[in-house]
């Protein structure tokens, strides 16, 4: 990372991005002057073994209330991805507490989760899932391989994706969801506090859809779409806007409605300004 040299288009010109890394003061916001990727100044503070044990799904001590924050997620994505789903053979790439596992294997021939964290391992065992810790205790190849939230985590996606794309049947898919760097609260609404408390030093990089697609085609894959979601209700903006703190989608709740949100989104991803990403990769 000396220089900043950019992982993606090895432009040695960025510049620092507004906010703050709300665990690091020593770690800045850089954005590539050139195709705009957004990445952290250092990645060294992720050691050898940091996700093995880095408690990020609350394991060991309380797995439940991390699968109640993820289940809106778990049942969105499953929603969206049934059809590909349905009697095909799938993996959940970095597959956390098992949430979307225990939806996909449902309807999936079979469906295997890889996931790192230590502490979880109890918990998926518990519930039933196969689960690998690496992906050479995997077998056989998939026709659908998901990562919701993982490759922003990885210093170097690009070997990621080539590894998980040898683990694809010929007309298998890899679904790849990030948060954005393009999201509304920071580009367009640019809201001071936002941008001290949604950076994050476990977060190495942010990728909007042009620099999304930049990755796949870095990683020798076609780009089948890119979507764009969001997650978060017109109540939790207003909410950061009026107060300057998370929890709006909870405290004003009542201002919400699924009517009023499908045309925020729609009106946010025509803006290209959603909070997530989604795309599929072949």
């Amino acid at each position: 990372m000396s220089g900043y040299k950019c992982y993606l288009c090895g432009c040695a010109e960025s510049k620092k991005r507004p906010g703050k890394v709300r665990d690091s003061a020593s770690l800045e916001i850089r954005e590539c002057c050139s195709c705009g990727l957004v990445f952290l100044s250092s990645f060294e503070h992720i050691k050898k073994n940091f996700y093995q044990d880095s408690k990020m799904h609350a394991a060991p001590l309380d797995t439940a209330a991390s699968c109640r924050a993820t289940r809106t997620d778990d049942l969105r994505r499953f929603h969206f991805l049934s059809a590909a789903i349905e009697n095909r053979e799938v993996l959940d790439f970095g597959c956390g507490n098992g949430g979307f596992l225990r939806k996909a294997n449902k309807l999936a021939a079979r469906a295997d989760g890889l996931e790192i964290e230590r502490g979880l391992k109890k918990h998926h065992k518990e519930l039933g899932l196969n689960v690998s810790d690496s992906l050479t205790g995997l077998k056989g190849k998939y026709d659908l391989i998901t990562a919701f939230h993982v490759i922003e985590h990885i210093a170097d996606p690009v070997a990621k994706l080539k590894k998980l794309a040898r683990l694809l049947k010929d007309s298998g898919e890899i679904i790849v969801e990030v948060p954005s760097s393009a999201d509304a609260m920071l580009t367009l609404f640019q809201s001071k506090a936002f941008s001290e408390f949604t950076y994050w030093s476990c977060h190495l990089y942010l990728f909007n859809s042009s620099t999304l697609g930049l990755l796949a085609q870095k990683a020798g894959l076609r780009v089948n779409y890119i979507k764009h979601i969001q997650r978060y209700p017109v109540s939790n903006h207003l909410h950061w806007l009026s107060k300057g703190v998370p929890g709006g989608h909870q405290k004003w709740s009542f201002l919400d409605s699924p009517e009023l949100h499908a045309a925020y989104e729609k009106q946010l991803a025509s803006l290209g300004a959603t909070d997530t990403v989604v795309a599929s990769f072949s």
